[in-house]
């Protein structure tokens, strides 16, 4: 120990191992032990590892004497009734949901602590999945026209993805070191990139997600809460699916091995079954208190109310597919816009024009609302994610939304889906456009015809017309949605979306987002690694 440390009355090595030389501490210390984990139930897992915060014990030691009755007790105890709520974060849960509408599968992953996968537009063909059809009650008439509007988008889906194809084969001819296989299916892909415009909000989908347990809490809470039945129901099934027995994929080999040990000595099955075959619930005590979030559908009528008192009378603006908003603005303003934006139909900055001509007193109440009905575990709502760097308001086709959705370190604020800012044409550089492929009549007849459904059905007085109308409306259509985000999201986001390989929809609002970023600040445009999306591709690179 070097002189000034002992002046200054620093502990000398002999003072803290009484004696004992830092090579023979060495020795007695073990190396750092590394091992994965295989088997554990999630929420016995999560209370194993909560415990290194009130235990010496190692994870394996904690695991051989926590059962399932003691971690139930102690998540009741700290989760519940302490609000230790970061300890969900420990139980991660693998769910498969299957045959849900396009529409429920937006809402269920909008969570910004979200995992998982969906099946592709652009890789499957979705005429195979079906469709959601809602309850229109004793409407008959009302549901044989939504049936028929989904069949005729099925229809145009069909006829422009095999119009598209035929398009590209003949703009492109195959390389003669490409597989007919690998060229065929590079195309098929290309066409269903136009033809997906065309799928309604209706169509099944299926994804897989892996989320921990307080995700699934907030995440049930919020679907309880929806206006969409569909949307309610599957809050329900995911709630259950963590309380029931999971399916387990080696039950079947298990069960077989089970008979054989059986048969020869019944004791040591009875031990197999508990062992090996015992059903796992994946998280019946972290899920059992997830319901509706009064504070979330208070909160969102009351906004709502608001938003439409306020901007009475007003047309909606014509706004640019990116509009990056200024950083300037009184963090009030923000908040109060943000938390009227996600219940109305007005850009950001229409929106932000009517409220920062408010009186200070008027933006309080505004902000009030928000706050209202907040209980004392709930999470703030996501427009008081405030003060981020960049924010971009996106105007773009639901498609191409739904792929820039999957990014996490973003706070999002999504708009309602409708008619009123119109479709968007399926265009790409290098691409035969479809009047080129003979399919503009059959695209623009569709977009149209789907529409017009869209107004039937909203206009009908079925019970929950207004949600159950948006079913009706295709991928091509214009939805809204605010990002906020720091500069690092912003390049990684413009660099990844640009690139060559991705869908036009999605390129091209990468590529205006760099050219807004770039404008303001022209001295960090050399940083972003960009593909310009307005020179033709090479279709067949991937």
């Amino acid at each position: 120990m070097p002189e000034a440390g002992r002046r200054c009355g620093c502990p000398t090595s002999a003072n803290l191992y009484s004696g004992q030389t830092m090579e023979n501490l060495n020795k007695q210390t073990p190396a750092t032990d590394v091992y994965a984990i295989h088997g554990a139930e999630p929420e016995v897992l999560a209370y194993a590892m909560a415990k290194y915060s009130r235990s010496a014990l190692t994870l394996k030691e904690s695991l051989a004497e926590i059962s399932t009755q003691r971690a139930e007790q102690f998540l009741n105890t700290f989760y519940f009734a302490y609000g230790h709520r970061s300890i969900a974060d420990l139980a991660h849960i693998p769910f498969a949901i299957e045959r849900l509408s396009l529409l429920a599968a937006i809402a269920l992953v909008d969570e910004q602590r979200w995992d998982g996968q969906e099946r592709s537009t652009r890789y499957q063909d979705f005429r195979r999945s079906g469709w959601c059809t809602p309850d229109f009650g004793a409407a008959l008439e009302v549901r044989a026209g939504y049936t028929a509007a989904i069949e005729a988008m099925f229809t145009a889906y069909n006829d422009v993805g095999a119009g598209m194809l035929e398009a590209l084969k003949a703009a492109i001819a195959r390389p003669e070191n490409m597989k007919p296989e690998a060229y065929e299916r590079t195309l098929k892909a290309r066409a269903f990139d136009v033809a997906r415009y065309l799928l309604p909000l209706a169509t099944n989908t299926s994804l897989g997600q892996i989320v921990n347990a307080r995700t699934l809490e907030t995440q049930v809470s919020r679907l309880l809460t929806s206006e969409f039945a569909e949307i309610r129901t599957l809050g329900e099934r995911l709630r259950a699916a963590a309380a029931e027995p999971a399916w387990n994929v080696q039950h079947a080999a298990a069960t077989k091995l089970r008979d054989e040990v059986a048969a020869s000595d019944w004791e040591l099955g009875e031990q197999f079954d508990e062992l090996v075959l015992r059903p796992v619930r994946t998280a019946p005590t972290l899920v059992k208190y997830a319901t509706p979030s009064n504070y979330l559908r208070q909160s969102c009528l009351e906004l709502e109310q608001a938003a439409q008192a306020l901007m009475n009378g007003q047309p909606i603006y014509p706004a640019p597919v990116v509009d990056l908003l200024e950083d300037d603005e009184p963090l009030e303003v923000e908040l109060a816009t943000s938390l009227l934006y996600p219940h109305c139909h007005f850009s950001y900055r229409q929106l932000r024009g009517t409220v920062g001509a408010l009186t200070e007193p008027q933006r309080a109440e505004i902000i009030a609302l928000g706050m209202k009905h907040r209980g004392t575990h709930d999470e703030l709502l996501r427009a008081f994610h405030a003060g981020r760097g960049l924010r971009f308001d996106l105007l773009m086709d639901i498609g191409g939304f739904r792929d820039m959705h999957r990014h996490r370190r973003v706070t999002q604020l999504m708009q309602g889906f409708t008619d009123l800012h119109g479709y968007e044409q399926p265009e790409c550089p290098g691409q035969p456009l479809l009047a080129e492929a003979g399919l503009a009549e059959t695209y623009t007849s569709a977009m149209e015809a789907a529409f017009e459904a869209y107004r039937t059905v909203r206009d009908s007085g079925v019970p929950e017309a207004g949600q159950t109308a948006q079913y009706c409306l295709p991928l091509g259509t214009r939805c809204r949605a605010m990002f906020k985000m720091d500069f690092a999201e912003a390049l990684y986001i413009s660099e990844l979306r640009s690139g060559v390989a991705g869908h036009f929809s999605y390129r091209r609002v990468a590529w205006e987002m760099y050219q807004a970023v770039a404008r303001r600040h022209p001295a960090l445009a050399a940083y972003f690694r960009v593909e310009d999306v307005c020179q033709p591709v090479d279709l067949l690179r991937r």
